[in-house]
Formats: structure tokens, C-alpha cells, sequence
């Protein structure tokens, strides 16, 4: 039996910021390259969500623990990880606990996942949307994603042979309640402090692995101190072409899911036996040594073989075309006058939760006397006329077509224009909702779409999630039949 990480999956926001579009408005800063952006819709909560689907899409154990780790959490004071469960269908025994904080409760999120016990199965959630002032490092080199990884007491493809830490208390970086942005000390303050920690967390767990700098495969090194992330990696001691690539310059500094990202990508391009070392900077110094075992060729394959989008292919997918102004309204920084209509209502905690199968799992409900599926679920079959005779039938995971559509250019939205879609779904169902992440000027009827979890406005400090649909990753699918 070998305990440790089972599957995994990732998820990069669709947007991409270019950063030479800073320096075209602000006149200063920028830079080469993108980083990734979550959309209007999406928050911390939601990158979460799909990353976790792509993590539980491949079968395998129902998590009977799910972690929640973010620095950004949609709530405080209420579990965001139970949003995530409803979301996922989870099972009402499997607990849902968030460690949120900083990114280094990250590195306690992914433990979860690697230190399962016996007869358990654990689902670690690292979620991070980042940002900063307009024209800061932090806001160039910052970006936006998710990734989750599902730890079993049995076949994992990666396992933990070893682990060093070293902790110190000093004021890095920093961020009080209430505020958006995070504080952050003189640069060589944290350098001198960060390299000498990483250097000892380092060593003591390649000590505790039995294992030699020679013996590395892949180093990952994460942190949001990048001064001292690039010394930290030119002195590890390991190979050169062992380093992994940080992604900074395609997608950004993901904060709290850096080095979790780093991870799946190295595990979607590693070979059994090999040895992978994380090393996460982050009030301290975390180091993990891994080594992958020989179920991780079978899961490789059967990633590839369900369609699954590596690291690499989600970086390419993206879209770089998002503007500057855009990007600041969204973050919020940017104060634009808003529709001259009425408010939004706060959704109502009874109504919500007495539709949470329909709201956060998008289960229809079909007739079990005719087959017939219904979406909005209800008591009636609109086909045989039958009553209370449904099951729960959950398609949040179903693909469809487009049936037809509208380009709405009047409707107030963030990212205009709206685009409603009427979706046929597989096996029966349709089903009208917006559709997000389309350049509606290339949509056309028949295309392939999936569903998405969303955060559709958020009302007196409520947050209404809800499910649109968004193109088919990777291109068109055929549906049922074809």
C-alpha cells in the first residue's frame, strides 16, 4: 500500500493580462509576458470548484475529507470549503474545512492530501486570486487559478519520503483585516532572512529522504519574495535541468497555488522512481521530498485519454486580448458608474438551501416512470403527467450543444456582451443560461459546451453562485450518437 497523492487537476482562469498593457495606460511598469485573470464571475471559491472536478473526473475514492486553503476566501466567518462540497455532490459525512491565513497554510493544505491515513481519502483544495495597486510588482507578477489533488492511503502516483521545515517570526509580508492589499518590507530584508531558512528546511528533508541534491529530478522552489526565490534555486546544489520552470512569465505568481501548480505540471511530465522536491517560502521555509511511483504512468495516460488539459495546454488556451481597464474594473480598482436599475436581492438562506441540489449541484430531476428530464427540477413530468416519481440527476459534469442564442449588447454586465444560450444536453434536458469565456462574435449554432460553477453578483454580502455554460475545453466534441 502506498499512501500519497492519487490524481490531480488544475485550472487557469481564461483571461490573460498582457503586461506591456499596464505600462500603455500607466506609462510605467509592465513588462513581458501575461499573467492569468480570473473573471468577473470567478473568485477564489470557483477556481476551486473546477479545479477539484478535474481532480475527481477520473473516478477513483469519494473524499471523505475535503481541505479548502486560500488567502482570498470568499467569507469570513463561514466555511467556504462547504460551498465546494455542495458543488461537487459530496457525500454529507465528508467534513469541509478551510486553512486559510497566508499561502504557507497552502503547504498544510497539501499534506492532507499526502499524508492520508488508513481508510481515508482526502480532497486539498489550493486556490489563490491575487492582485495589488495599480501599476505595483505585485499586480504585474501576480496571478489568478486553482489546483486540487485527491490523497488515498492506497495507489498514489507520488508519495512523501521526506520533509524539513524552518520557521522564523518577521514582518514580510502582511495584510490586517479589511484591507485589500498586502503590505510588503524592503526587498534584502526578506532575502537575508528567506535564503538561510530555505537552505536549512532544505537540507534537513533531503536528510530525512535519504536522498542527495545528485538524486533530484525536479526542484520546484515557490514564494511570493521573489528576490529570494531566484537566489534560493541558484543555490539549491541540484542539476540545472532539474529546476522546474517557475511559469511566471505565462501566467503569473499564483501565490497559495504556485507550488501546487508547479507540482502537477511537473507530474505531467515526470517518469516513475523519479525524485521531486517542493520547496515553499512563506513565513519560513517548507521542503517536501517526493517520489513518484509506478501507478503514475497509468494515471498520465488516463488524463490524456479523458481529454484532461495539462498545465501547458491551459497556458496556451488562454486569451491575452483582456484590457487594462477592464482588468482594473474587475479587481474593483477601477469605480465605473453602474446600471441605473435596482439592486440586486440577497438571496434568501432558506430558498437557497432548500434548492441546493438544483443551485449548487445542477441536478434535473427525471421521471422515473418515463424518462423524461427536467431542468429546473420539479414535482410534475411535463411528459407522462406523473407526480413525485423523480430522481436527482446531476449534469453539472454533462456536456451539450447549443441550441440557439442571443447577443445581448443592451443588458449591464462586466464583460459585455451577455450571451444567453438555450443548451440541448446529452441524454435529454435543455436548459437556458449565460454563457461566459466566448468571443460571442465566433459562436455559432451547435457548438460543444460544459458547465462551469460562477459567482453570479454578490448582494449585501451574499454571494450568489450559479452554474453558465462556457465552450467545451479543447475544442468541439461530438455529441451522443455522432
Amino acid at each position: 500500500m502506498t499512501a500519497g497523492i492519487t490524481s490531480w487537476g488544475t485550472y487557469l482562469p481564461y483571461w490573460r493580462l498582457q503586461r506591456s498593457a499596464i505600462a500603455g495606460v500607466l506609462g510605467s511598469g509592465g513588462g513581458k509576458g501575461t499573467r492569468a485573470v480570473a473573471s468577473h464571475d470567478e473568485d477564489t471559491t470557483t477556481l476551486g470548484v473546477e479545479a477539484a472536478r478535474r481532480a475527481l473526473a477520473l473516478g477513483g475514492p469519494a473524499p471523505q475529507d475535503l481541505v479548502f486553503s486560500t488567502p482570498a476566501p470568499g467569507y469570513f466567518d463561514k466555511t467556504s470549503a462547504t460551498v465546494i462540497h455542495a458543488a461537487l455532490s459530496l457525500d454529507r459525512s465528508c467534513t469541509a474545512f478551510d486553512l486559510c491565513g497566508s499561502s504557507r497554510s497552502a503547504v498544510a493544505t497539501l499534506l492532507q492530501a499526502l499524508t492520508v491515513p488508513s481508510g481515508r481519502s482526502t480532497l486539498a483544495v489550493l486556490s489563490d486570486l491575487r492582485t495589488g495597486l495599480a501599476g505595483s510588482a505585485e499586480e504585474r507578477d501576480s496571478g489568478d487559478g486553482a489546483v486540487a489533488f485527491v490523497g488515498a492511503a492506497d495507489g498514489a502516483v507520488v508519495e512523501l519520503i521526506g520533509r524539513g521545515a524552518a520557521t522564523d517570526e518577521f514582518l514580510d509580508r502582511w495584510r490586517v483585516p479589511g484591507e485589500q492589499d498586502s503590505h510588503v518590507w524592503e526587498e534584502r530584508f526578506g532575502e537575508e532572512l528567506y535564503v538561510p531558512l530555505a537552505r536549512e528546511a532544505f537540507a534537513a528533508a533531503l536528510k530525512d529522504a535519504g536522498v542527495t541534491e545528485s538524486d533530484v529530478s525536479h526542484a520546484i522552489v515557490t514564494g511570493l519574495h521573489v528576490r529570494a526565490t531566484k537566489a534560493v534555486t541558484a543555490g539549491l546544489g541540484v542539476a540545472k535541468e532539474a529546476v522546474a520552470p517557475d511559469l511566471m512569465g505565462v501566467v503569473g505568481n499564483l501565490g497559495a497555488a504556485q507550488a501546487g501548480l508547479a507540482l502537477a505540471d511537473v507530474l505531467e511530465r515526470a517518469q516513475p522512481g523519479q525524485v521531486v522536491v517542493v520547496l515553499s517560502l512563506a513565513d519560513g521555509a517548507d521542503a517536501l521530498v517526493l517520489r513518484t511511483t509506478d501507478a503514475l504512468s497509468a494515471a498520465q495516460a488516463a488524463r490524456r485519454t479523458a481529454g484532461q488539459r495539462s498545465v501547458a495546454e491551459q497556458i496556451a488556451d488562454g486569451r491575452d486580448d483582456l484590457s487594462y481597464a477592464t482588468f482594473l474594473t474587475w479587481r474593483g480598482q477601477l469605480h465605473r458608474e453602474p446600471p441605473r436599475r435596482p439592486d440586486p436581492e440577497r438571496p434568501g438562506a432558506p430558498i437557497v438551501h432548500r434548492s441546493e441540489s438544483w443551485k449548487y449541484a445542477f441536478a434535473a430531476s427525471t421521471c422515473t416512470a418515463c424518462g423524461f428530464r427536467h431542468m429546473p427540477p420539479t414535482r410534475a413530468c411535463l411528459s407522462c403527467k406523473a407526480i413525485d416519481q423523480m430522481q436527482a440527476e446531476r449534469l453539472a459534469d454533462v456536456p451539450g450543444t447549443v441550441a440557439t442564442f442571443t447577443i445581448d449588447h443592451l443588458a449591464y454586465s462586466l464583460s459585455p456582451p451577455v450571451v444567453g444560450v438555450i443548451v440541448d444536453f446529452d441524454g435529454g434536458g435543455r436548459y437556458r443560461c449565460e454563457m461566459t469565456d466566448v468571443k460571442a462574435s465566433e459562436l455559432v449554432i451547435g457548438d460543444r459546451v460544459e458547465m462551469t460553477f460562477r459567482r453570479i453578483y454578490t448582494a449585501l454580502g451574499v454571494h450568489n453562485y450559479f452554474w453558465k455554460a462556457r465552450p467545451v475545453s479543447g475544442g468541439a466534441q461530438p455529441s451522443e450518437g455522432e
